[in-house]
């Protein structure tokens, strides 16, 4: 089923409203899904979409209002360590497009190399590593796909959530976050390897999508919530079950920021 023909059939579900904002949730953040006043849709009921097969996420898209803005929100994300394929995100983004979303903003759970930005901490994406080397964009046969990626992480994008985080005394530092592909974690030596590369956080996401997101023409921020130190920095045992168990930790404070950041948003454009 192509985009415009999905497009067609959430429309028919939830109205339609063109989408402003599209929100992909990271692990154990898919209650900020029911926050939205609006539809939800099985993935299973949107023929292509991939089946998020992680748990701590809830495989439905919302669409409906939150804070006075028409948004979409994927209440879980696939993978690449459960596909083997980078561009497994590439349709539901096409479809949050022809929903008429121009902005992305994208969540994930990472680890933390800085000690001041601990478990229960949130970290606005400035930059990215692509440390796992694939693209989500090998294969694309137009030259197209020679996306430009200086200012991917949009600087608007991210003054809106600063601003939001300092009024809600939220705070919002700012790191380059690297994508290893996963599903083990990473070795001391790969995030002593990451560190001396310039970063600042580490997870299992989010990259693939900020390439697809540029190469269809959405600006896009991105919101990392700590769960744990990255390996060999603490005494922690990391795991799936902690993430899941940490990620609510920041997730109070990321709705907040959000909602604080779509409702200034809506009065800015007034």
């Amino acid at each position: 089923m192509s985009a415009e023909d999905l497009a067609r059939l959430i429309r028919e579900r939830a109205g339609m409203e063109p989408v402003e904002f599209g929100l992909i949730l990271g692990s154990g953040l898919g209650h900020l899904a029911g926050a939205v006043d609006g539809v939800a849709i099985p993935y299973a009921d949107l023929p292509g979409f991939p089946h998020a097969g992680v748990s701590g996420h809830n495989p439905h898209l919302v669409v409906g209002t939150l804070e006075g803005r028409r948004v979409a929100v994927f209440g879980g994300r696939a993978h690449y360590y459960e596909t083997g394929n980078p561009a497994v995100m590439r349709l539901p983004l096409e479809v949050l497009r022809v929903l008429g979303a121009e902005r992305l903003i994208l969540t994930n759970a990472a680890g933390s190399l800085r000690a001041d930005i601990a478990p229960g901490d949130l970290m606005l994406l400035s930059d990215h590593i692509n440390f796992s080397g694939l693209n989500p964009l090998i294969g694309e046969p137009t030259d197209a796909r020679f996306v430009p990626m200086t200012a991917a992480h949009d600087p608007d994008l991210r003054a809106a959530l600063r601003r939001a985080a300092a009024a809600e005394g939220v705070a919002l530092p700012e790191g380059v976050y690297a994508w290893y592909s996963g599903p083990s974690f990473e070795t001391p030596a790969e995030i002593r390897a990451i560190g001396r590369l310039g970063a600042d956080a580490v997870g299992m996401s989010t990259v693939p999508e900020v390439i697809l997101a540029r190469f269809l023409g959405l600006r896009v921020a991105a919101i990392s919530t700590i769960t744990n130190m990255a390996a060999g920095l603490s005494e922690e045992s990391i795991s799936h079950d902690h993430t899941k168990a940490m990620a609510p930790l920041g997730a109070a404070k990321l709705e907040k920021l959000l909602r604080r950041m779509l409702a200034d948003h809506g009065k800015s454009e007034r």
